[in-house]
């Protein structure tokens, strides 16, 4: 701490203030400043050789100056890799109502239904016969023929099929709801005093060419429907309910 003090008094006080120090040497152009560098070359008769060095701090702040003008822009970089997919947005508002577009073809639906009855009664001369029908009420395209009492299936897909009959007194009533040659359904009245009206109904799937019919079936006893000419007692209909293919 002496060596530093001393230094720092021997420059604040003037030349040969402080006694036992020579004076500070002059510089000038023709030899290098003083107090020497750090690359000078010692020298054994020189007092100051040993002595610490002092250099003064400059604030740069004090000597900063006035921000310059913008430079120009350089040019644009590469362009970076494609990141990753963010997350998916808010939906956006409801966009307006489209023109209207042309009208479509017309829709072709497929019908077909039946409806035919017999107004006299008839008992089975055979084991088994058809039951022919006398009176036509609904027969689309002319599908049934009555004489042979049976519907020719046109339009294929899911059909509702339903007989009505009226049964006669003291005798049996006998009689299947045929699908070309298998029996599908079967309506039967044992005999009573009393006539009653009987009915069937199924849902049956035809395709083209299928025949619908019904079919008296004799066993031992006496098969027979009733029936008046005033009064329709025996009927049997059906319709298509569904089509095989949609159109």
């Amino acid at each position: 701490m002496a060596a530093p003090a001393l230094l720092l008094l021997a420059l604040l006080l003037p030349a040969g203030a402080c006694p036992g120090l020579p004076r500070r040497p002059c510089v000038s152009c023709c030899r290098p400043a003083w107090p020497p560098g750090p690359y000078a070359r010692a020298s054994d008769g020189d007092p100051w050789w040993g002595l610490p060095r002092v250099r003064p701090t400059i604030d740069i702040k004090i000597l900063k100056g006035e921000k310059g003008e913008a430079g120009v822009r350089g040019r644009s970089g590469r362009s970076g890799k494609e990141g990753p997919p963010g997350s998916r947005g808010l939906q956006g508002r409801k966009g307006q109502k489209g023109q209207l577009g042309p009208p479509g073809a017309p829709c072709q639906r497929a019908y077909a239904a039946f409806s035919v009855g017999r107004r006299e009664g008839l008992h089975s001369s055979d084991a088994f016969q058809a039951l022919p029908f006398d009176t036509e009420l609904v027969n689309l395209d002319g599908a049934f023929d009555l004489a042979a009492g049976r519907f020719l299936c046109a339009v294929p897909g899911v059909y509702f099929l339903s007989l009505n009959v009226h049964t006669w007194n003291y005798k049996e009533t006998y009689l299947h709801v045929m699908r070309n040659r298998r029996p599908e359904a079967v309506l039967y009245a044992q005999p009573s005093e009393r006539s009653l009206m009987q009915a069937q109904s199924l849902l049956l799937p035809l395709a083209a060419g299928d025949a619908v019919w019904v079919r008296m079936f004799q066993r031992d006893r006496d098969n027979a429907v009733y029936g008046e000419h005033g009064d329709l007692y025996i009927t049997f209909s059906g319709h298509l309910v569904k089509p095989a293919a949609e159109p």
